[in-house]
C-alpha cells in the first residue's frame, strides 16, 4: 500500500475545530464536511487538495475534542496520508477507526515542505521526497493496521472478518 502526493504543510497543535470547525458539525456526511476541511487555518486548501495529496504536520495533530469528524473530513477532502511529528491520542485512535493512515516521523515533519512531492509506502514505513530527492524512515504499519486501513476501517475491517469467518 503507498500514498503518493503533493503537500500540505501545517505547524504544532492543529486542533479539531480547524481541522473541521464546529459550525459545520450538524452533518456526518462525510462529502460535506470535506467542503469545509482546513478552512479556518487555509482558505485555499478545499480548492487546491487533489485526490492522494499529502498533509505533514508538527507536533500534536488533531488535538481537541474527540469527535471523528476530523478525520472524516480529511480523507473525505482526498487526502492520502497524514505525517506529523506526533499525534493527540483520540486523534490518532479515530484517524485508523475511520481508515486514514497516519505516520509519526519527525525528521519527514522537519524537512518537508509545502508543495513537495512526497510518496509514502505504508508496508516499509519509507517516505521519499520526490522534490528534494530525500527519504526518511517512520515506523511501518502493521499487518493488520494495513488490513484495517485497505478495509476502509475499523467497521470494513470486522465485517470482512465475519464473513471470512462464517
Amino acid at each position: 500500500m503507498k500514498a503518493e502526493g503533493k503537500v500540505f504543510k501545517y505547524g504544532n497543535d492543529i486542533d479539531t475545530d480547524v481541522i473541521i470547525p464546529a459550525r459545520y458539525l450538524n452533518t456526518t456526511e462525510p462529502n460535506e464536511l470535506a467542503k469545509h476541511c482546513m478552512e479556518d487555518i487555509d482558505e485555499s486548501f478545499i480548492a487546491q487538495v487533489k485526490e492522494g495529496d499529502i498533509i505533514v504536520a508538527m507536533k500534536n495533530f488533531g488535538c481537541g475534542s474527540s469527535r471523528e469528524h476530523a478525520p472524516i473530513a480529511i480523507k473525505a477532502a482526498g487526502i492520502s496520508c497524514v505525517i506529523a511529528k506526533s499525534y493527540a491520542r483520540i486523534f490518532y485512535r479515530n484517524s485508523f477507526n475511520i481508515g486514514l493512515p497516519i505516520l509519526e516521523c519527525e525528521e519527514a515533519a522537519d524537512k518537508i515542505t509545502a508543495g513537495d512531492e512526497i510518496s509514502v509506502d505504508f508496508e516499509t514505513g519509507l517516505i521519499i521526497n520526490k522534490t528534494k530527492n530525500e527519504s526518511y524512515q517512520a515506523e511501518p504499519f502493521p499487518e493488520f493496521i494495513r488490513q484495517i486501513i485497505k478495509n476502509d476501517g475499523l467497521v470494513g475491517y470486522v465485517r470482512n472478518k465475519l464473513k471470512v469467518n462464517n
